[in-house]
């Protein structure tokens, strides 16, 4: 029902957020750089309005969804000043940067027609959209005053945000638990669950305005790897790896945004060409350069891995091999993209890809995983490495179902002979951010069909 909702609403939206973005960028009324006007990057307040909208629309639509489907009666967020964990800004206007003191957020369901109600158990108030229970704070203390509002509600689930599993959905502290328990009693207390499902879905699940500038964001990071894998900032045999890196780092926060880490520019030669210079750092005619770049902008990120060939003298185009090695690595993609099925599981969907891959002679080794309000984000692992490479508890979290209108980095690497490189074997490091709806999964912004060309 709620991805439904969600698939219709985005053709709606899909046109007005783009409506959305040129207009508050002309009515802004401000002096940008000519590089931000030219990507329409919004200025600051512009971006907490539109990003307070979508928090509207998710607490109203999402999050109601996800807790029936969860089971979850009423749902704790409790945070202390110094550890606000990975959800609770994300329930919450953007100017609220900082935990006031011990913050509880409690969201009560009652049912569809009433819907979720939002209620504040701290110092958060009505002007954030939280009706506020602690009322009486010279004679009670603040989880007297959350035990009484809980039996008031009477719920028959307690989700807390407590799992050995999932690092999202494990951000309880001991400490307040324990206050929590101790409030409650005995009786109250056995309805406490793990909500960590609940924070994953959460923090996974798009809204149709999210899923429709995510290509606008995309595109940002694009034009950016464009820029630098280009003759405006590379000149071969004198440009090294770090200008490269700390040029990104730059534009970045030229632009007013953020990098997600730190970006790398790997180089791989032939051994021919290595044997002459084994020197990395400066970029050489004859280089496959590969990078690995992400930004955050309007609270989503991106995670993308493109490469470039640095033509010899003489050359115009890339090596026949080299062509080809991006072409089977494009190939994967689609072989692993077509496996996106709601409700597979993440290890289902990575088995049967590696199957196909490895059928095909494409060398795979697919590490795939979601993204959004984080980078390495919430939802199933899609990862074929061993255990000692990939994150731990991969695997387990690779049993978590694939669920609609959420976001992925399609991550993985393809090996390929190339003949001009006397058969040597290239690995293609690949990676670009794809959306997953009732329609597939495809590419936010397309992806590298071409290798970018230095001269």
């Amino acid at each position: 029902m709620m991805a439904a909702k969600a698939t219709r609403a985005l053709k709606l939206f899909s046109c007005l957020s783009w409506i959305l973005i040129l207009a508050v960028s002309f009515s802004a009324g401000l002096q940008v750089n000519a590089a931000v006007d030219s990507m329409n990057i919004l200025p600051e307040r512009e971006r907490a309005r539109i990003m307070d909208e979508w928090l509207k629309w998710r607490l109203d639509n999402i999050l109601p969804e996800l807790m029936r489907r969860e089971g979850i009666d009423l749902w704790l967020v409790m945070s202390n000043e110094p550890d606000p964990g990975p959800i609770y800004f994300t329930l919450l206007p953007a100017t609220s940067l900082y935990v006031v003191r011990t913050s509880i957020l409690m969201f009560h369901d009652r049912g569809k027609e009433l819907g979720v109600e939002r209620l504040s158990g701290g110092s958060i108030g009505n002007d954030a959209g939280y009706k506020p229970t602690w009322l009486d704070k010279k004679n009670k203390t603040q989880f007297e005053s959350l035990a009484e509002t809980i039996k008031k509600l009477n719920p028959k689930k307690i989700g807390i945000d407590a799992s050995p599993l999932w690092g999202y959905g494990d951000h309880l502290t001991a400490g307040l638990k324990d206050k929590l328990v101790g409030a409650l009693g005995p009786e109250y207390s056995k309805r406490l669950v793990s909500a960590d499902r609940l924070c994953v879905g959460w923090l996974e699940t798009r809204s149709p305005q999210e899923l429709s500038v995510y290509r606008h964001i995309c595109g940002i990071s694009h034009d950016i790897i464009a820029d630098f894998f280009s003759n405006k900032v590379i000149v071969p045999d004198v440009t090294t790896t770090e200008d490269v890196e700390w040029w990104f780092r730059q534009r970045v926060r030229d632009l007013g945004l953020d990098p997600w880490f730190h970006p790398s520019i790997d180089i791989q030669r032939s051994k021919k060409e290595e044997a002459k210079d084994k020197d990395k750092v400066v970029i050489r005619r004859g280089d496959l350069l590969h990078c690995d770049i992400g930004i955050r902008y309007l609270g989503l990120y991106t995670d993308m891995q493109w490469s470039a060939y640095v033509l010899q003298t003489g050359e115009t185009d890339a090596p026949q091999g080299l062509k080809v090695a991006l072409a089977n690595a494009n190939r994967l993609a689609d072989v692993l993209m077509a496996e996106f099925c709601e409700g597979r599981t993440g290890n289902e969907v990575v088995n049967s890809a590696m199957k196909k891959g490895e059928a095909e002679g494409l060398q795979p080794l697919i590490y795939t995983h979601p993204i959004g309000v984080y980078g390495h984000a919430a939802g199933p692992p899609i990862d074929a490495r061993a255990p000692e490479s990939a994150p731990e508890g991969s695997r387990l979290r690779g049993e978590y179902p694939l669920h609609l209108n959420t976001m992925y980095s399609i991550e993985f690497s393809a090996t390929t002979k190339v003949p001009e490189w006397d058969g040597q074997d290239v690995r293609f490091g690949y990676e670009e951010d794809a959306i997953f709806t009732t329609e597939g999964c495809a590419f936010a912004d397309g992806c590298q069909k071409a290798l970018l060309l230095i001269r």
